[in-house]
């Protein structure tokens, strides 16, 4: 038993001076303090065997403990492992297909009655004839104009000619007269001009333009046919005979468009 007391004293001293000197050093304390708790149960442990097997001894005076203040033990925080929850899967649901059931609505037949029309009479009016009155419009007389220039109306058939002299070739073709502008003509080997249209010659006091050749008309010698052609320039000595190509040379007197008549030399030829 004494051994036990003092085995309880000494580790009621161990305590008091841990408490002692907390302040100071509150980790060591603490590291210290549990390994004397834990040193001190072993003892007892080993003493309570002991006791068994020894015999009693003398018991020594009661000694009085100084009381024992334990220090606070701070307890370390726990942490938690976090959980995982396992997903869930969800067996999706087979929805049974909806019968619904068509009602059949039986509706009577409809008869209708047709409505008879009847007949409308219209009366048409009699419309009373329409007299248009004209006005009565004199016939305008239009007096000509006086014009300075003479008017040639074409000879319409052909005049009959008969040539004078020997009807030999005294002149070149003139089957390439231009249509507008001078052309040459070759007369027993002297050279003159020969126009289709717009031919001027200076007469008087004054010049003058020769009608077109189309109001001329055509002339009949014997059983052939001649039209006019062209005008030359030519004197009527040679205004006389016939061209390489046909044509007759006939020297006559010819209307101006100034109103005066001249005479000139024309080549009438069996072609226009």
């Amino acid at each position: 038993m004494t051994n036990k007391i003092g085995l309880t004293l000494f580790a009621a001293g161990l305590l008091a001076a841990t408490v002692m000197f907390a302040p100071y050093a509150p980790s060591a304390a603490q590291d210290r303090l549990t390994t004397s708790t834990d040193f001190s149960a072993q003892q007892q442990q080993e003493n309570k065997g002991q006791q068994k097997k020894a015999a009693p001894a003398a018991r020594p005076a009661p000694q009085r403990a100084a009381p024992q203040r334990a220090a606070p033990q701070r307890a370390a925080p726990q942490r938690a492992a976090p959980q995982r929850a396992a997903p869930q899967r969800a067996t999706p649901r087979e929805a049974a297909p909806r019968r619904t059931q068509q009602r059949v609505v039986k509706t009577a037949p409809r008869t209708v009655t047709p409505r008879r029309a009847t007949p409308s009479t219209v009366t048409r009016q009699k419309a009373a004839p329409r007299v248009v009155k004209q006005p009565k419009t004199t016939p305008k007389v239009v007096a000509p104009a006086a014009a300075g220039r003479k008017p040639v109306s074409p000879a319409v058939a052909p005049r009959v000619v008969t040539p004078r002299g020997t009807r030999t070739v005294t002149a070149a073709r003139l089957r390439g007269v231009p249509a507008r502008g001078a052309g040459r003509a070759v007369i027993r080997g002297q050279n003159y001009s020969a126009w289709r249209s717009g031919y001027r010659v200076r007469h008087g006091d004054g010049w003058r333009t020769f009608v077109a050749l189309s109001t001329l008309g055509g002339i009949a010698i014997g059983s052939s046919q001649y039209y006019p052609y062209a005008y030359i320039s030519a004197p009527e000595p040679y205004c006389d005979g016939l061209t390489e190509d046909g044509c007759e040379l006939m020297w006559q007197e010819v209307e101006t468009i100034e109103g005066d008549v001249i005479n000139q030399c024309v080549a009438y030829c069996p072609w226009q």
